[in-house]
């Protein structure tokens, strides 16, 4: 269930792609910047900022999967949201932009309120010695099939359906594949955690620095992450340079996205080899050299090189496939186990609050030009390459 859950996951994040899809989206609705980088900050901080409130909860129960349900209930509604008002409000622009964010971000915060017991429940049913191959097998024929939805993107969006139809129907199909996904793992069978004493968020926040002076290895990853986090701030601007000031053609998105997907199977055979032999401390290095490239080779192309101006998109694959393995696989080996909702829920709310970099990066691209977002991501990448010779290595 586990497997079949993730496969079916990333068609959906195939189709619903922030970087490439919800910002050329945002972007046919007269966006400005702001807006588009806060789009990325919304969904991957909205997902990271309650997972401590969330821990504070879980980690007492002796079964997470029922947070998982509650919280998956509320996430098939919100997609539901975002086709109606993409289908029906794109008239008035402000309103559409206004109610889907307000769709994006109830999905979001529960998305965070899944996540955390998503992680429990996979360190319970996955040991850690099969925890590599378990992810990159999702990861793996997700991808085949996330490049079939990034297929499936461009046909619709070279159709003659019009604006906004044909992105209500992108949107429509991701919510068919993320509501049986998420349904699919709501059947894991779930092995019961011994009784744990009960928590409130108080102390889950006091303990927070606690752990952090406890464990050099949560605190050299913690600055990892962050670091990683505040570089992502042109991850939704490569679309929209292309569109705006390279003047691709809005077809071209389609094509981004397969790009993005077609490069996940194969990246991913190299990274789950990379995590048995080498460890996930190496792939996140790697995947950080494989971040900086996007800036670079998208500062190097001008117009009418619309081809080579995928390569940024294979690199942004590569890397966050890596990234996705590398650092599930990282904070499972360095997180005791009475402790790992205490971990995952501090190291994601603080990680968090460094994803709404995009929004900076949103109001740097509208005063300086986009190039200086993608010399400033650059900068951070080669500095979180940096910086990952100080985690652990796994064991």
């Amino acid at each position: 269930m586990g497997i079949w859950n993730g496969w079916l996951v990333a068609v959906g994040d195939g189709f619903l792609s922030v970087t490439v899809v919800l910002a050329g989206f945002a972007a046919r609705l007269g966006a400005s910047n702001v807006v588009i980088g806060l789009l990325p900050a919304i969904a991957q901080g909205g997902w990271m900022l309650p997972q401590i409130l969330v821990a504070a909860r879980v980690r007492a129960l002796p079964y997470k999967l029922p947070v998982y349900r509650s919280a998956a209930l509320v996430r098939a509604a919100s997609y539901v949201a975002m086709v109606l008002v993409a289908a029906l409000l794109a008239g008035t622009p402000a309103l559409c932009l206004t109610l889907f964010i307000v769709a994006m971000v109830i999905n979001a915060l529960a998305s965070g309120v899944s996540g955390l017991p998503f992680l429990e429940v996979c360190s319970k049913i996955v040991p850690s010695s099969r925890r590599a191959a378990f992810f990159g097998t999702r990861n793996l024929v997700g991808g085949l099939l996330a490049f079939g939805a990034g297929l499936v993107v461009r046909w619709v969006l070279a159709s003659p359906l019009v604006f906004p139809y044909d992105y209500a129907l992108i949107f429509l199909l991701a919510t068919v594949f993320y509501v049986v996904g998420y349904a699919l793992f709501g059947k894991v069978i779930e092995p019961p955690d011994e009784p744990l004493p009960t928590t409130n968020i108080a102390e889950e926040l006091r303990q927070i620095p606690l752990t952090l002076r406890a464990d050099p290895h949560f605190r050299a990853f913690l600055q990892v992450r962050l670091t990683l986090a505040f570089a992502s701030l042109a991850d939704p601007f490569y679309a929209v340079y292309a569109l705006r000031e390279l003047h691709v053609p809005a077809s071209q998105i389609g094509v981004f996205l397969i790009a993005l997907a077609g490069a996940a199977p194969l990246s991913n055979v190299l990274w789950r080899r990379v995590a048995e032999r080498k460890g996930s401390r190496r792939i996140i290095r790697y995947s950080a050299a494989a971040a900086c490239l996007a800036p670079l080779l998208a500062m190097s192309l001008g117009r009418g090189q619309a081809g080579a101006y995928l390569l940024v998109f294979v690199a942004l694959s590569v890397a966050a496939q890596g990234f996705n393995l590398g650092h599930t696989n990282h904070l499972l080996n360095i997180a005791p186990p009475a402790q790992r909702s205490r971990y995952i829920g501090s190291l994601n709310t603080l990680v968090g609050l460094a994803l709404f970099a995009p929004v900076i990066g949103g109001v740097l691209a509208d005063h300086l030009g986009y190039r200086a977002v993608f010399w400033l991501s650059a900068a951070l990448f080669a500095a979180a390459w940096w910086q990952c010779g100080k985690l652990r290595r796994d064991a």
